[in-house]
């Protein structure tokens, strides 16, 4: 049997990491992974992540259900009494700033993207609200290129798995992208979601139930 190529982690340490291997095993744990946030569009998306901050998924999707229906383009989006939509995501937390950002950054997209998502970087992090993370997973998820959005439990997991040893999501984003095959970057990000809600968890992680544990180095565990 043809042994999956191993990778070296940065900073010149001897360990190395054999992601295919990890990418093989995880997708046989969990080959239901995807996107958690649910969205038909890339406005859609975008809007869902802003209320995602410091929110689980699963309450941001009781919130958007109605919110998708009621608002359907950016001009609808720039258009809301600030109080209203307020009201409409309050149950998100941070309410006040996640009702601005959606309306502000939707006023900019129908003023200088005529009323369309962007699907550069930068231009997406030039929006209220978005950060590199955001605009990854939108580019990854919405507009299907290659793109890894580092948001909690990748940046937790790079570590821990021995993937990154960066703390800065921008810089761990750097080390996956060297480390993960390009064609697997999007998939990656579904499946240490999936396994950090999963199995590897923060406080308390599984690791009797792992697929990888003769893998992992189980940094900080």
């Amino acid at each position: 049997m043809k042994k999956s190529k191993q990778k070296k982690v940065n900073k010149g340490t001897p360990r190395t990491v054999d992601v295919k291997e990890w990418i093989r095993r995880l997708e046989a744990t969990h080959g239901d992974a995807k996107q958690a946030l649910e969205f038909s569009s890339p406005l859609e998306l975008l809007v869902a992540l802003i209320l995602a901050a410091q929110c689980t998924d699963e309450r941001v999707n009781q919130v958007t259900k109605p919110l998708f229906k009621k608002y359907r383009d950016a001009e609808a989006y720039a258009r809301a009494a600030q109080e209203t939509l307020e009201e409409e995501v309050r149950s998100t937390g941070f309410y006040r700033n996640k009702a601005k950002a959606i309306r502000t950054g939707c006023r900019e997209i129908v003023d200088r993207f005529g009323g369309n998502v962007p699907e550069g970087v930068e231009d997406l992090v030039s929006l209220p609200g978005v950060g590199r993370k955001t605009a990854n997973i939108v580019i990854g998820n919405a507009f299907g290129r290659p793109a890894i959005g580092v948001d909690t439990h990748v940046k937790r997991l790079a570590r821990r798995l021995g993937f990154s040893e960066q703390t800065d999501p921008d810089r761990i984003e750097k080390d996956l992208c060297e480390l993960v095959p390009k064609k697997n970057w999007v998939r990656f990000c579904h499946l240490l979601q999936f396994h950090g809600r999963r199995i590897c968890k923060a406080r308390k992680p599984l690791c009797d139930s792992c697929p990888g544990e003769d893998l992992c180095p189980k940094i900080g565990v």
